[in-house]
């Protein structure tokens, strides 16, 4: 039980220290990221901030 709050908590802690959809950090982010990598909304949101 403890065990499962504690990977609760952590993935928390990860998920809020990644940068936001469409800022420049996560564009350049993106940039970095394979192609092959990236998912369909990933490809759309790239597209809608990064590029238009």
């Amino acid at each position: 039980m403890i065990r499962g709050a504690l990977v609760l908590v952590i993935a928390g802690l990860l998920a809020a220290c990644a940068p936001e959809v469409g800022s420049e950090a996560w564009c350049k982010d993106m940039d970095a990221k394979p192609k092959g990598e990236w998912t369909g909304n990933e490809a759309k949101d790239y597209t809608k901030h990064c590029i238009f």
